[in-house]
């Protein structure tokens, strides 16, 4: 599907990741960033050197105290070569601590720069994509993906490559000092260690794989069941979320205990290869002491170096994992990163310029899916400053005329016009700036009410936040509440009503002050005295505004210059509101219906206020008018 992320790749971990983090490490524009790059560079090239020369100095120091009891002189040159000793040893923390203390801004600016990439590409990505997307699977992603490069930058430009010249240079003392054989047992013991650890180790990344999976199944299923927490509540349903999220845990502990198990073999295999091979060099090393051809210090200055190449190998072999495992979550990072976007600017794009924000349509198609059309060649004109309204049932295409207007979908066929400029023709960003919504389901960020409201306009000042409060009638409950405009409205604003939520998210949108306003079912979450209350302000709002109304409620729309009445994806009446009713038609039908059900639910209100009031049975159809 255009819009599905695959979050594991396929096969053995690519190195693509890795490549396409260089431009990060060696920014264009930051010539001190590419200094630090240098000179952690020299300074591990230091490290390596002091090293080196670990072996070296052991050898030494074992030939002088082996010769013959120590004269004055020589015991001198003995102290000085422990010195040498020491100083090497000192320099190597020294020379690694300070690369690494000059690499930390690279490595962390490397990283922030991906990061916030990527989560500004998935802001770009099309509104079908986030609607198939599984929001904690995606944040296991990102999460991942950066805590892989830290990994990977840590490991792999410190420790790995380091290895590799450190085994060039002891290879070369090796032949110098020792002999061919002995340098050739060496290189076959670091060649067996180094392929049996990756042959293993592409072995386990399945496991990596089903583990990462399982991991992302049930970080998914506990956020879902947690935003959704009202849902489970009413129906009864605790024990079944617990048992969807341990069978996804179950799944998890499994490839854990797999990756376990193999991890145990690797190690096992890796220290038989070691052993042997340093008993190999030990016995051929021995066997040229007794020849005369070596000395007891070429003795220890070889097995010096066999512990000094032992220490980096034991860690290749966790580093490998490490960075394999890296690789596998930049991958799933960088492909989100790359994720295509549906709807784009095109190139060389204008700002939407509005001068009195007509709307037309011109026979628009749309469709979700290429088998199911839901707008079928639509044509409307809503004139700069006036108001029209669309209604009609439920799946009819309202809420789509939303949607297209604001460009979350590219339409198949026809054209949408905002004063003669094709909205495709136009920047996505100057587009959505023109117009206000206040949409069916109003979803608030976790945040205090100044910021929700403030949210239409960042940067608006308080007096600007509290006027649009007072404009959407919310105001005095906000002032009631302990903390006034600094209380927190909780996941999805879960702490206030639903007419509380949509009475901010009219607010934020007269803050926002657009041009051209969209009222997609505004007061659909309202009783029918608040609807009256919120319904004389967005009245207020409206004027001098073009506004798109999209109504189920026909009460709300009585007013409107005309009344579009959408059915199936076509517009089957059109006309102001008496003229429509007096036409008998689709509309007529449900002001009818509508006005009905008012009368029941004034009826029942009024029983209610006086219980001496003769309560008479309801037929089904004014029970049903009463429901509704």
């Amino acid at each position: 599907m255009a819009g599905s992320v695959v979050e594991e790749g396929e096969g053995a971990p690519s190195l693509k990741p890795l490549w396409m983090l260089m431009p990060y490490l060696w920014p264009k524009g930051h010539p001190g960033l590419r200094a630090r790059v240098v000179l952690a560079l020299a300074c591990l090239l230091l490290a390596i050197g002091a090293t080196t020369a670990f072996p070296l100095f052991m050898g030494w120091i074992t030939n002088h105290l082996t010769r013959r009891p120590p004269a004055a002189i020589a015991m001198m040159a003995t102290i000085a070569l422990i010195g040498g000793y020491v100083i090497a040893r000192i320099l190597m923390q020294a020379f690694a601590q300070l690369r690494d203390g000059i690499f930390a801004k690279v490595q962390y600016h490397a990283l922030r720069e991906v990061g916030v990439s990527t989560f500004a590409h998935v802001h770009t990505l099309s509104l079908r994509f986030h609607l198939e997307r599984k929001t904690g699977g995606l944040s296991r992603v990102i999460e991942r993906g950066t805590r892989g490069i830290d990994t990977l930058l840590s490991l792999a430009i410190f420790n790995v490559f380091p290895t590799i010249f450190q085994l060039a240079l002891f290879s070369a003392i090796m032949i110098v000092k020792l002999d061919a054989w002995i340098t050739l047992s060496t290189i076959v013991m670091v060649a067996a260690y180094i392929w049996f650890t990756f042959a293993i180790t592409r072995w386990r990344i399945r496991f990596r794989r089903e583990m990462n999976q399982s991991d992302q199944d049930a970080n998914t299923k506990a956020v879902d069941s947690l935003l959704n927490y009202e849902t489970v509540k009413y129906f009864n349903n605790e024990r079944h979320e617990t048992k969807r999220f341990d069978k996804s845990m179950a799944r998890f502990a499994n490839a854990s205990i797999q990756a376990q198990t193999s991890l145990s073999v690797l190690n096992t295999g890796q220290a038989v290869i070691v052993a042997a091979g340093m008993g190999v060099v030990m016995v051929l090393t021995a066997y040229g002491i007794r020849a005369g051809r070596f000395t007891v210090g070429d003795f220890v200055m070889a097995n010096a170096i066999l512990m000094q190449l032992y220490q980096p190998l034991n860690f290749l072999g966790t580093v490998y994992r490490e960075i394999t495992q890296a690789l596998v979550d930049m991958d799933a990072m960088f492909r989100l990163l790359h994720q295509p976007q549906e709807v784009k600017d095109k190139p060389g794009a204008k700002p939407l310029i509005v001068t009195g924000g007509e709307i037309r349509f011109e026979n628009v198609v749309f469709s979700y899916e290429p088998e199911r059309v839901v707008l079928k060649g639509i044509s409307f004109h809503v004139p700069a400053g006036k108001t029209v309204a669309i209604v009609g049932p439920s799946g009819a295409g309202k809420s789509t005329i939303s949607r297209i207007l604001y460009r979350f979908y590219d339409i198949k066929s026809g054209s949408v016009r905002i004063d003669g400029q094709d909205i495709r023709d136009v920047t996505q960003a100057s587009l959505r700036e023109k117009i206000g919504i206040v949409p069916q389901d109003t979803v608030l960020f976790n945040d205090s009410v100044r910021y929700n409201i403030a949210y239409g306009r960042i940067g608006a000042s308080e007096a600007e936040i509290e006027d649009a409060a007072r404009m959407a009638q919310i105001d005095p409950f906000i002032r009631e509440l302990p903390l006034g405009y600094d209380s927190m409205v909780g996941e999805r604003g879960l702490k206030l009503s639903g007419g509380e939520k949509q009475r901010v998210a009219i607010a934020r949108t007269i803050l926002k002050n657009p041009p051209i306003l969209l009222l997609d079912e505004a007061t659909s979450a309202l009783d029918t005295h608040t609807e009256r209350e919120i319904q004389s302000a967005l009245s207020e709002v409206s004027k001098n505004r073009t506004t798109l109304v999209i109504a189920h409620r026909l009460s709300t729309v009585v007013d409107a210059d005309e009344i579009l009445v959408l059915d199936h994806g076509q517009i089957i009446e059109r006309g102001r509101h008496s003229e429509l009713v007096e036409q008998g038609g689709h509309y007529a039908a449900m002001w009818n219906k509508q006005k009905e059900a008012a009368a029941v639910r004034a009826r029942l209100k009024e029983v209610e206020r006086d219980p001496d009031v003769t309560r008479q049975p309801h037929s089904e159809e004014m029970q049903a008018a009463a429901a509704e």
